[in-house]
């Protein structure tokens, strides 16, 4: 039995060893005999070897590994080919489509658009980059479009609200959204945190059709009744994942009772109801309980597209096992290499402290970056951003606070500094770069120094090699934290 075993070995290694000639690897490895290639399937007895398998002993510094998701497609061929008269867009819309440079829907835009367009409550996931804010934007404006003659104009009285976990994000889609519709009779308006006493005492007076806001601020501003909920009809939780994570989902679940939500608005004019639509690169399969306080989880439709929880098949991601004394200088030779090729970079770090000290160790060795993390004030932290984004600074560093939703098309490189713990932020990171309209030579660099960082890119190197989602995407980042201190308390640790 042995020796036939021997011989399956053989054989198994001499095909791959042929495919190899034929075909690039999906994983590519320094050591070749771990190279993965598509559609190779492994042995029931020998199970998967993984490339990361020995990066817990010290000896296995400056090893690599890099995941090519598309590395045998000539070119990726589009898998909708609808135009936006076929979907149902609205002449005056598809004619601002256009002038932006869009001829036709994405894959998203062209599934999620029947379902919001007819008044059904709308779960939307889809990978990062791939073009979810107009897909929620484009019918909700078709609505107010058509609502607007029949519902009765007032003050601070908005149709639909689109609610964000952040200043940033919120601020961003205000500008998307002020992009469609600036040649068209709807009125736009951004409301962030930050000077809510403020508004408090001196009210924001104006009308108010589509309204883009973080949740504790709207929250606060609902509940003294300096904003008006009977009008509204639609509202869209943008990066649902956060909003729906116990860090929020008391504060949500009691903005969202106020609203009149049903099963299906009835899309008629004027409309009755409110209608709810989630947006995320990640979301939950099972939705917190508190969900059930204001809405029915079954009226939701499931919109999704094949990438959602996978590492993006355009980008490759390279990962790279080093001692923590190594990271700066590895660090410094990526950099100077993207700045004198002029390719933006955001480099990412799990703490501010970390954040603020590459930004420092960069700028003393004649590198010029900026940094942001979620301790600054606004201002500072919206100023340092858009040096970043309108090209007059190439190298940033962040924490977490940049991973999400925003939408920068300039940035070619992602590099891990620390590595995510969580998969959900992993997706988030490097969906910053490979975006809907970027440069196509996009890639992410990470970092891997520490046990748990080894063990979570074992886990997402063997969901590659199995072609399955990325593990513990839809995880409470709450819980998983609560659970793990108290599994260290119990230890006594």
């Amino acid at each position: 039995m042995s020796k036939l075993r021997q011989l399956l070995k053989i054989s198994y290694c001499r095909y791959y060893s042929a495919q190899a000639k034929k075909k690039l690897p999906i994983i590519s490895c320094k050591r070749t005999e771990f190279n993965h290639y598509e559609g190779q399937s492994y042995s029931k007895f020998e199970g998967i070897k993984l490339a990361s398998q020995g990066w817990l002993n010290a000896k296995s510094k400056n090893d690599y590994f890099i995941i090519y998701g598309n590395a045998n497609k000539k070119e990726e061929k589009e898998v909708y080919k609808k135009s936006f008269e076929e979907i149902g867009l609205c002449e005056e819309l598809k004619e601002v489509m256009l002038h932006l440079g869009y001829s036709l829907p994405t894959a998203i835009q062209a599934k999620s658009f029947p379902s919001i367009i007819q008044g059904y409550n709308t779960v939307m996931t889809a990978e990062t980059g791939c073009g979810k804010t107009m897909a929620y934007l484009l019918p909700v404006l078709q609505h107010i479009m058509e609502w607007k003659s029949h519902v009765p104009e007032e003050f601070n009285s908005p149709m639909a609200v689109v609610i964000t976990p952040s200043r940033e994000l919120a601020t961003q889609i205000g500008e998307v959204a002020q992009k469609l519709t600036e040649n068209l009779n709807i009125n736009v308006s951004t409301l962030i945190g930050g000077k809510t006493k403020k508004k408090l005492l001196d009210p924001p007076v104006e009308y108010c059709d589509l309204l883009v806001t973080t949740l504790g601020a709207y929250s606060k501003l609902v509940t003294t009744g300096i904003f008006k909920v009977h009008n509204v009809h639609h509202i869209i939780l943008d990066e649902a994942d956060t909003l729906l994570d116990d860090s929020f989902i008391d504060k949500l679940a009691n903005l969202m009772k106020k609203f009149a939500i049903q099963f299906k608005v009835e899309i008629k004019t004027p409309p009755k109801g409110c209608q709810v639509t989630l947006v995320s690169a990640t979301l939950p399969h099972e939705l917190p309980e508190a969900v059930n306080s204001f809405m029915d989880p079954q009226s939701l439709r499931t919109v999704t597209t094949s990438n959602i929880h996978k590492l993006l098949p355009h980008v490759p991601h390279k990962f790279l096992r080093l001692g923590k004394a190594q990271k700066p200088m590895e660090l410094l030779k990526l950099v100077q290499t993207d700045v004198n090729l002029k390719r933006p970079v955001m480099i990412f770090s799990n703490k501010t402290s970390t954040c603020d000290f590459v930004s420092m160790f960069l700028n003393e060795n004649n590198v010029e970056c900026i940094n942001i993390n979620g301790q600054m004030a606004v201002p500072l932290k919206q100023g340092q951003l858009d040096l970043y984004k309108n090209g007059q600074v190439n190298v940033l560093s962040c924490t977490d606070i940049a991973s999400r939703g925003l939408d920068i098309l300039r940035t070619r490189h992602i590099i891990n500094y620390d590595f995510p713990l969580y998969t959900a932020d992993y997706i988030h990171r490097c969906g910053r770069t490979g975006r809907l309209g970027s440069d196509v030579d996009c890639n992410v660099t990470n970092f891997i120094a520490w046990p748990r960082e080894i063990q979570v890119v074992q886990k997402i190197e063997m969901s590659v090699r199995r072609n399955n989602e990325l593990p513990n995407v839809n995880a409470n980042i709450r819980r998983q934290i609560e659970a793990r201190i108290a599994n260290m308390a119990s230890k006594g640790l």
